[in-house]
């Protein structure tokens, strides 16, 4: 495998929707790999380090949902997870087990190459932001630096490594210090998608966030501060300039 090479793991039991989801993306010069059930699948991406999963919610065996949930206690790779129409509550069931986007079947292969490269560009993976204009946008706090040129989440000089969800919330509530946001107003604006769900995929994720953060520094992680009643803020009392 070429050392800069996008690697991508297929996971559906339809082998019509691997074969085509393959061919679309090795055009785009991606790697694939596939799975056809959910314990294939976990091997493949708990021994690879994937750029992206493709993830079908219904999987003989092991759903999606329960290998999401797995990878998440060890991996950060960004995962899209595919659904039938009328899944709602699975949807929301992924977004608070550590999914990052979904796309709903049927759908166009075109699509599904455009979200893959629009996922990218949001993950740590560098090689893919070569488009975006260079500029230093950074932001310290005095235990905690996030580059969002990089994608890159520092907690005293160490590297945390975040979901692309997860990195998201982090950056959009660091951008306004203090400012407390609404669970409904960080699904819409960080999720991008208006349901009528469990907000509990806020507060999962913001746990997980936490957790992360903590490992490395109490104080890093306290910084994410629950307004009881309301919903969450960055508490940044000194900022470094």
């Amino acid at each position: 495998m070429e050392q800069d090479k996008i690697a991508i793991l297929v996971v559906d039991d339809e082998d019509r929707i691997r074969k085509l989801l393959k061919m679309y993306l090795e055009r785009e010069g991606f790697e694939i790999d596939e799975a056809a059930d959910g314990e294939e699948a976990l091997i493949l991406a708990t021994e690879k380090d994937y750029d992206v999963i493709l993830l079908d919610l219904m999987l003989p065996g092991m759903d999606g949902i329960e290998i999401c949930e797995k990878l998440r206690e060890t991996k950060a790779t960004p995962i899209i997870m595919l659904t039938a129409k009328g899944e709602e509550s699975h949807r929301v069931q992924g977004f608070e087990v550590g999914t990052d986007d979904y796309i709903t079947k049927p759908f166009s292969p075109r699509e599904v190459v455009l979200r893959v490269k629009a996922l990218l560009r949001r993950s740590s993976k560098t090689k893919f932001l070569e488009t975006e204009p260079a500029a230093k946008n950074i932001i310290v706090f005095p235990n905690l630096t996030i580059d969002h040129d990089a994608h890159r989440v520092m907690v005293n000089e160490k590297e945390v490594g975040l979901t692309p969800k997860e990195y998201e919330l982090l950056y959009y509530l660091a951008q306004t210090p203090d400012k407390v946001y609404t669970r409904e107003q960080l699904l819409k604006d960080v999720w991008n998608y208006e349901f009528f769900g469990d907000l509990r995929t806020v507060d999962t994720h913001v746990k997980r966030l936490r957790e992360k953060l903590n490992r490395v520094s109490e104080e890093a992680a306290s910084m994410i501060v629950t307004v009881w009643g309301v919903g969450y803020k960055i508490e940044a009392a000194q900022i470094e300039e």
